[in-house]
Formats: C-alpha cells, sequence, structure tokens
C-alpha cells in the first residue's frame, strides 16, 4: 500500500534539478530521478546504489545514500534538539541542513532554488575571538543548526564545521548557497594532541606516496583544531566549484550505524568489489586502495569504516579513489579499541598480523600474495625513512605533541617490516 506524500525537497546537482526527494505520512523516503536527468546520457547517477532508473527508490536505499550525508551519532543528537525535530528523521534534518552537504547535491524546498554563489567578493573573516565563541557553541549546536541561515551538513561522529577560507587564511562561515572550502575540527578535550595526530598521519601519508588531504594544524584562543582543505571542492577561474563524491558505506547502501564491518557493514572484500564496478581505472584505484589499507595498519588507525573511504567524481568525469582522510593513530589511546574497523585479512591488529593475514587479504583484494607483501615492506620502511629525515608538519604543533607520534609509529613501521619478514 503506498502512503500519501506529506512533503517533498528537490536534490539539486549545483543548478540542475536531479531529482525529489519525498516523505510519506508513515515517514518512510521516496526518490525519484527527474525525467530530464534521466534523458541526459551525460547526467551520472547520485549513487553507486542508485543507478539512473524511472521507478522510485525506497525507504533503505535513501536512508543509506542521503541519510549518509548527515552528522552522526552525539551530534546527529545535539542537531535534532536544536532543530526541534526527531533525530530518527532523516528528510527533516536533510530540509534543514542539505544547502551545503559532502559532494556535489543540495536539498531544498520544491519553491526555492540555489542561491547564487558569492564568487565575487570573498566573505569577511571571522576575528579570532569571534571563531573561538562559535567553536565554543559548536558542542550544543553542531554545524550552528539553526543559526543564521546555514545550512550545512558532514557525516560522522566528530564535531566539524565546513568554512571558507579566504586568500589571506583567513576563517570565514560561508554565505547561504555558497561552497564551502575547509572544515575545521575542533580538538575534543578527551583527546588531547588528536588535532596535530591527524595532521601528522595525513602529512606522512602524503610523504609516503599515498593521496592523503592537505590538512594544516592551528590553535585558536590556546585551543587546538584542524583545518582540511576539501578535496570535494575545486577553484576554477577563481570559482569554487563542487565535485561529487559518496563515501563506501552509501555507495554499497549501507545506513551510517552499520558502518563498522563487525556490525555487518562493508569489508574490504566489498570496497574492492566497489572500487572494480565504479572506478573509471578500477585498477589503479585497487592498488590506491591496498596501499591505504596496509597504511592504516601500519599507523594504528583501527576507525577506518566505509565512512572513511570514498568515491569523488573529477571535474572530467573520472571516478577515483578520494584522498585518504580522518586519518588518525588511534592506538595513541588507550581507551579506544585497537581492532581495526575492517580486518586486514584475518588481523585486527598488527600484533595478529602474519601469513595467512596477507593471503586472505590478498585474495579479498583480487591481488597476488607476493604483491602485497612486497607493498608492506616497501610502505614500512617507506614511513621509517619518512619520519628519521622528519615530518613538516603544516602550522608547526608542538614538538610534544609531534615526538611520541613519530617515535610510535616508526616503532610499528619496524614490527610491520618484523612481521612480514616472518611471513
Amino acid at each position: 500500500m503506498t502512503l500519501p506524500i506529506l512533503d517533498t525537497l528537490v536534490v539539486w546537482w549545483d543548478a540542475r534539478q536531479a531529482g525529489e526527494l519525498s516523505i510519506d505520512k508513515g515517514g518512510a523516503m521516496h526518490f525519484a530521478y527527474a525525467p530530464a536527468w534521466l534523458a541526459d546520457e551525460t547526467a551520472p547517477a547520485l549513487s553507486h546504489a542508485m543507478p539512473k532508473q524511472q521507478e522510485p527508490f525506497r525507504d533503505h536505499a535513501c536512508k543509506a545514500v542521503f541519510g549518509g550525508l548527515l552528522p552522526e551519532e552525539s551530534q546527529r543528537t545535539a542537531i535534532a534538539r536544536a532543530l526541534g525535530v526527531s533525530p530518527d528523521n532523516p528528510f527533516r534534518l536533510l530540509e534543514a541542513l542539505g544547502g551545503d552537504v559532502a559532494g556535489a547535491l543540495a536539498f531544498l524546498p520544491k519553491d526555492a532554488e540555489p542561491v547564487q554563489e558569492h564568487s565575487e567578493n570573498a566573505p569577511e573573516p571571522l576575528q579570532e575571538n569571534e571563531l573561538a565563541a562559535l567553536l565554543d557553541r559548536l558542542p550544543a549546536v553542531p554545524m550552528l543548526a539553526g543559526e543564521g541561515g546555514a545550512r550545512l551538513s558532514l557525516a560522522g561522529a566528530q564535531s566539524k564545521l565546513p568554512v571558507v577560507v579566504t586568500a589571506d587564511g583567513g576563517i570565514a562561515i560561508p554565505r547561504p548557497g555558497e561552497p564551502s572550502t575547509h572544515l575545521i575540527k575542533p580538538e575534543p578535550d578527551r583527546f588531547a594532541g588528536l588535532a596535530a595526530n591527524e595532521a601528522f598521519c595525513l602529512t606522512l601519508a602524503r610523504a609516503v606516496g599515498i593521496d592523503a588531504a592537505n590538512a594544516e594544524w592551528r590553535e585558536v584562543a590556546g585551543k587546538p583544531l584542524l583545518l582540511v582543505e576539501r578535496y570535494d571542492r575545486i577553484i576554477l577561474d577563481g570559482k569554487t566549484h563542487r565535485l561529487h563524491q559518496e563515501d563506501f558505506a552509501q555507495a554499497l547502501s549501507v545506513p551510517s550505524n552499520r558502518k563498522y564491518a563487525a556490525e555487518g557493514g562493508p569489508t574490504f572484500r566489498d570496497s574492492f568489489a566497489l572500487l572494480r564496478s565504479a572506478a573509471t581505472r578500477p585498477a589503479r584505484e585497487v592498488l590506491k586502495l591496498a596501499d591505504a589499507a596496509i597504511f592504516n595498519l601500519i599507523i594504528g588507525n583501527a576507525d577506518a569504516h566505509a565512512k572513511n573511504y570514498s568515491l569523488v567524481r573529477r571535474e572530467n568525469g573520472e571516478v577515483v579513489l578520494a584522498p585518504l582522510y580522518d586519518l588518525v593513530a588511534t592506538h595513541m589511546w588507550k581507551e579506544l579499541s585497537p581492532k581495526l574497523a575492517m580486518r586486514f585479512g584475518r588481523a585486527a591488529t598488527l600484533e595478529e598480523f602474519d601469513r595467512e593475514s596477507v593471503a586472505r587479504f590478498a585474495e579479498e583484494a583480487g591481488l597476488g600474495a607476493p604483491y602485497i607483501r612486497r607493498r608492506v615492506t616497501d610502505l614500512a620502511e617507506t614511513v621509517t625513512e619518512e619520519i628519521e629525515k622528519g615530518i613538516e608538519v603544516p602550522g608547526n604543533p608542538p614538538e610534544d605533541a609531534v615526538v611520541p607520534i613519530a617515535e610510535a609509529l616508526s616503532a610499528r613501521a619496524s614490527v610491520a617490516t618484523l612481521k612480514i619478514l616472518e611471513a
């Protein structure tokens, strides 16, 4: 039985209507592509999980794909409280927050159109005391939900804020309809050193030849934060444009609350199969994902789940594995589980890594075990070499925050080298 439609949002891809997202009186969501979008052979599907078709997609796919754009856990609860809606109602949350999300989409009422981007004049940067006050409010009002016309959303459980970085390095809040260029990740009080840790790991990844997001450590009013350049934004002719992206959970139609493999979420086998199906040049992207998995094993990033890997559509239409992000050596905090969000073969930790883990991971990746062994050795040795040369972290975080990370990751790289020799 089909229930009457209660409300509808138009889903925009830049200045074009891609389809409509609706909610029925039973609370279920439905998405249908616009006829003009279906007729245009150059118009891509909005998600690997939503191929172009005339039949509407039902609630499960809508929650996985579009609900996957929303904040999670305590962030989502706080936003819902600030907006006066249920945290279990992704449609109403998208209605309030869907103006600037990950990727190229925007969610607007039927009688609204995307606001013209303010590319001609840069927004006014915040003074340090203004930015500090704003960041102090984030725990109670994540994403500035309901404040000043802001309609911003990013997935994840950690506090984040999309911002615009001006030519002189100032930080501004994007105006309605304006694409953000960066995101701020304030350091939580309970995880002292997190901003420096992530900045170090991202810089190290790039140093060893892995494509990773650019990030800078900063301090505002004595509080550290990470300023991350958005890889789903590009500057062309002096204007910021959105690039479409989706994380692996969205692409595989898995809701955010099942992002961990232990909860039935995507595994590396699923992830490699996705790349082979969705990437423009799968062979190259599969090798990049294998390196990403090895690097996360070496640095001890136990929280690299399906929402920490993404597909991005470049301006030329090529679909590739997105630059790595949320790279954190989580093993540095003893209260966090050391078990990998996605097992490396059968290994849930570096200590469990052995010959059988290599063989199983290689089989899941569709690659040869000798190749995986060689890449583990190469990456571990390169990690050691780059750390010995000295990692210059953008923003220059305090030495006492960086040295323990460098020493711990160098030690883990040595363990990985020994493990692979034993295997």
